[in-house]
């Protein structure tokens, strides 16, 4: 899968990156919340940054989605902030 993952506003901060491509060391996932959770359980600074206790919004190929929406190979995952700047 050659997922691309991209990080916005605060996210992108404590991440300190803008984007990745999907660690090639983490099963694939299948859905949002999976990526989600298999980006956490790498640490930090994935742990603090995408921690189920913060609201974040996430885009597949740019279209809002919840946790359940589905991932497919080529996709660009986003996380972001409820609210970000310009």
């Amino acid at each position: 899968m050659s997922l691309t993952v991209r990080y916005f506003a605060s996210v992108r901060e404590a991440m300190g990156i803008a984007s990745e491509s999907w660690p090639t060391d983490i099963p694939t996932p299948t859905t949002v919340a999976q990526a989600r959770a298999a980006l956490v359980a790498r640490g930090s600074p994935w742990a603090e940054a995408l921690a189920e206790s913060r609201v974040l919004r996430a885009a597949v190929n740019q279209q809002m989605v919840d946790a359940a929406a589905p991932l497919a190979p080529q996709d660009e995952l986003a996380f972001f902030p409820p609210v970000t700047g310009g």
